[in-house]
């Protein structure tokens, strides 16, 4: 399939995209092969044509796939299979393959669509590489809207099959010669083009282009992208979040997210957590007391088996190091007083593709008489993700964490003895109207005010040493001078 390029467009870059293990998580092999059996082409939904043994050893072989990905293990009887498609019809395959297409389409990965649609916009050409008989992946990349696709082409008498295959099978270095062939054909220029594969085995079509991308790659292909300096990714999950051995950082961890495990020095309450979202996107801010909230909000979202992008502080990221870890379990950098939507543009991105985003409205810890204020204030930057992604706002309601690890400490208090009571309190999703970020912040504001207890609502007036557990170490103006200082503003 190649749809005509109007002579003379402005167009001459492409992005490349692989299929399974890329686009998808798995192989699409079983989903075209339950179609076929299903409209009566093929008797045995087993035959395979990337994990070619039948039965048992055919669900181990994709086991294998599915896990570490290609092998000239797999490959070579993969090129034996075509055999079984004899005397099949081609407009019968054809219309089997469209409705797998329809199915493939749905499981596209969430980052890779917006990629697609990136390079769309980008006015890029798009291309399906992948080593599946084009008989399958034509209507595929139809479905997907791509300009063209490069695959194993069968050969046919106009109506049926012969078991043979038409041409090279288009793995490894053919799928580089391919790919070379249809820009040539183009007038693509592939030293300025993209392309995304998990295979080692691709590594010669990712040596074609400009901006090759390791995306969910094999071992050996993560250990080529690293020598190589080329990014890796995983379409399932925000760019710059760390997998190791096909997991979050944050996955691993989790089973050790316990209260007492991380914190036995204070007694954490959590108070309906099940209005968090299971699954979805979703946009959980709190207020910011302490330097423990992150602590205890980390520990909430690991309660509901939940990964989280968190916005954190510039300087955090600026630590060499830890700066890289935090981005790789999914921390977004923001500079509090640039007034740049950039950061909210990454959480946006998030939320778009289906991810858990935790954001504190007020910015920072709220100092001197600020800290002891009943009405809450907050930034825009909450009520404009909800705007322009729909994400549910889910507010918490911190207490308590100001006892544990108040501004004025460089450490927490970590004795037994005191163990402060903290409490998290999640509410209802917050209704926003959509037509002014300012009223919608003191909409959600009011929710989070609504979740804290009777003692959060009495106006008072502070003592000093009050006042100064709100002030970073060494602090020496006067406390009651700052009650409106917070670093920018949205006016």
């Amino acid at each position: 399939m190649q749809t005509p390029i109007i002579e003379g467009a402005p167009v001459t870059t492409a992005a490349i995209f692989d299929l399974d293990r890329t686009l998808i998580s798995v192989s699409s092999t079983p989903i075209f092969m339950r179609h076929l059996a299903t409209a009566g082409i093929s008797t045995d939904s087993t035959v395979p044509f990337v994990d070619p043994i039948v039965g048992a050893a055919s669900k181990a072989l994709k086991t294998i796939f599915d896990v570490v990905g290609e092998s000239r293990l797999l490959m070579q009887p993969a090129k034996l299979a075509v055999r079984a498609t004899a005397g099949w019809s081609v407009t019968d395959v054809a219309e089997a393959s469209i409705a797998a297409a329809a199915e493939i389409s749905e499981q596209i990965l969430p980052f890779a669509k917006l990629l697609i649609a990136d390079h769309r916009s980008a006015g890029d050409l798009l291309l399906l590489a992948s080593t599946s008989p084009l008989a399958f992946t034509e209507p595929l990349a139809r479905a997907l809207g791509f300009d063209g696709v490069v695959g194993t082409a069968w050969k046919n008498d106009g109506d049926a099959y012969t078991g043979e295959i038409d041409g090279a099978f288009v793995w490894g270095p053919d799928k580089a010669h391919a790919v070379q062939k249809w820009a040539t054909q183009h007038g693509v220029r592939l030293n300025r083009s993209t392309a995304y594969s998990d295979s080692y085995f691709d590594s010669p079509l990712l040596d074609l282009v400009g901006q090759p991308v390791a995306v969910n790659p094999d071992v050996r292909l993560a250990t080529l992208a690293t020598i190589k300096g080329w990014p890796i990714r995983h379409f399932d999950k925000s760019e710059g979040v760390i997998k190791v051995a096909g997991r979050e950082i944050q996955e691993w961890s989790r089973p050790l997210m316990r209260p007492e495990l991380v914190a036995p020095y204070a007694d954490i309450v959590f108070i309906s957590e099940e209005r968090i979202p299971t699954d979805g996107p979703a946009l959980v801010v709190f207020n910011h007391r302490s330097y423990f909230d992150p602590t205890v909000m980390g520990l909430l979202l690991a309660r509901v088996g939940r990964n989280v992008r968190g916005l954190g502080k510039k300087e955090v990221f600026d630590i060499p190091l830890i700066g890289r870890l935090v981005e790789g379990l999914g921390g977004v950098r923001v500079e509090r007083a640039s007034g740049s939507d950039e950061p909210l543009i990454a959480a946006t991105r998030a939320l778009q593709g289906g991810e858990l985003v935790m954001i504190a409205p007020e910015g920072t810890i709220p100092r001197g008489p600020a800290f002891f204020e009943p009405e809450l204030k907050g930034r825009w930057g909450a009520a404009k993700l909800a705007d322009w992604t729909r994400a549910p706002v889910i507010p918490v309601g911190l207490w308590g964490t100001e006892h544990v690890w108040p501004r004025s400490q460089r450490l927490p208090t970590v004795s037994p003895l005191t163990r402060p009571v903290v409490t998290a309190m999640v509410g209802d999703p917050v209704e926003l109207k959509y037509r002014s970020p300012n009223a919608d912040t003191k909409r959600i504001m009011r929710s989070i005010e609504a979740l804290l207890p009777p003692e959060a609502k009495i106006r008072r007036t502070p003592t000093d040493e009050e006042l100064m557990r709100t002030f970073p170490p060494g602090y020496s103006g006067d406390p009651r001078a700052e009650a409106t200082r917070r670093p920018g503003t949205d006016t």
